[in-house]
């Protein structure tokens, strides 16, 4: 099972996710792509089993992937101050994989009807069901 962690600015969503996933399915190969080398690089930190960067990264890895996350505005063009080309999100939104998106609004999308909760906590959640489809 391939997991697509792809993540912007600093990476540090991207971390949490890489790190969080690695302990609940270390069964699944978790690939790692950034909009940019500082993303990239956190990602790889926290373990990620393979990483790139850019826009022809997001949209390569997003046709191979099973299962794709990061924050919500990995599908919405000009998201995350600019960096999310109309490209990439076209490419994840279009995908195959299953998306499991965190909810966080400072990408000016919010979702209606979702509580406004810390970021561990949406972390812990988009884990627990990227795990829950890595085990079936």
């Amino acid at each position: 099972m391939n997991i697509l962690v792809i993540d912007a600015q600093g990476g540090g969503m991207g971390r949490q996710l890489v790190s969080a996933l690695k302990q609940a399915a270390p069964e699944a190969a978790v690939i790692a792509v950034g909009t940019n080398s500082a993303a990239t690089s956190a990602m790889l930190k926290a373990g990620a089993d393979r990483a790139a960067t850019g826009e022809n990264a997001v949209v390569v890895n997003a046709r191979r992937a099973d299962v794709i996350t990061g924050p919500i505005g990995i599908v919405v063009a000009d998201a995350l101050l600019g960096e999310i080309t109309p490209a990439m999100a076209a490419a994840v939104g279009s995908s195959g994989a299953v998306r499991v998106l965190v909810p966080v609004s400072h990408c000016a999308t919010v979702v209606a009807g979702v509580p406004d909760l810390p970021l561990s906590s949406l972390i812990q959640s988009a884990v627990e069901r990227i795990a829950a489809i890595v085990r079936g």
